[in-house]
């Protein structure tokens, strides 16, 4: 890999990763665009782990809570809101993880289609729209009933719909059931972190399998890259809804999925 190719992968997965845009749309792009060959699994494992970085760094003091709440109430003393959180966060991570592992074949050979990610993008684009249009919800992360988490854990098994967008999926379902943008946004990037470790730990395990040659240097600079990215996203985005809401992701995805349809099939 070229230091370009290294550079333009990983902004572009940082960016996106956390973005209600979905990076596989637009992870699509780069080798048509710029005709490069496929990067390999070693380095898709280091994007992986800098996505990861950047939000248990961003919300590390949150995750410290939840890990010391969970603790005490393992030990019988109680469950407050901060443990209460993270089963939370494990419940929500449970169908996605499940419909995962039974569907990874189908969904990496007969899904990947320009059509079928061109017609998520505007389709999920919609429901975004929609779902912030009408809310009216003040509840945060910390508010969320059992119904609540079933409800996004089930709409997160829709990523797996490739131009779905998780982040854009499970903010859908946040905004739906009364919760803020920013407390949808929040709960959103908290779910990723179970997720980007099972499918890190996926390709990690496939690249022991099959073991490549591996360009350190490469995944170094791409593992720094995304966790950067990645980290001022998380920051950004959550300043930006507060004001303008969901609407200008809206848009874009609109477009961005019209785009590739009349691309790729025009």
């Amino acid at each position: 890999m070229d230091w370009l190719q290294v550079v333009v992968l990983s902004l572009v997965q940082g960016l996106t990763e956390f973005l209600p845009i979905s990076s596989s749309a637009h992870l699509i792009l780069v080798p048509v665009l710029t005709h490069w060959e496929d990067q390999g699994l070693a380095f898709d494992v280091a994007l992986h782990l800098g996505s990861l970085s950047a939000v248990v760094i961003y919300f590390r003091q949150e995750l410290w809570r939840i890990l010391l709440s969970s603790l005490m109430a393992i030990k019988g003393r109680g469950v407050d809101q901060d443990a209460r959180l993270g089963f939370w966060v494990c419940l929500a991570t449970l169908p996605v993880s499940i419909a995962g592992f039974l569907l990874h074949d189908l969904v990496s050979a007969g899904m990947r289609s320009t059509v079928i990610i061109a017609t998520s993008l505007i389709g999920f684009g919609v429901l975004l729209g929609y779902a912030d249009m009408r809310r009216g919800g003040t509840q945060s992360e910390y508010q969320l009933g059992l119904k609540e988490v079933l409800w996004i854990g089930g709409a997160q098994v829709l990523a797996l719909i490739p131009g779905t967008s998780r982040s854009g999926i499970t903010m859908t379902a946040a905004l739906l059931v009364g919760m803020s943008r920013e407390g949808a946004a929040r709960f959103s990037f908290l779910l990723s972190i179970p997720v980007i470790v099972l499918a890190g730990g996926w390709e990690a395990l496939s690249l022991w399998q099959q073991p490549q040659a591996i360009d350190w240097p490469a995944l170094a600079l791409g593992t720094l890259l995304s966790a950067i990215s990645a980290y001022l996203c998380i920051h950004y985005f959550l300043v930006v809804i507060k004001k303008i809401g969901m609407q200008p992701f809206v848009i874009y995805r609109v477009l961005f999925g019209a785009w590739l349809l009349w691309f790729f099939h025009g």
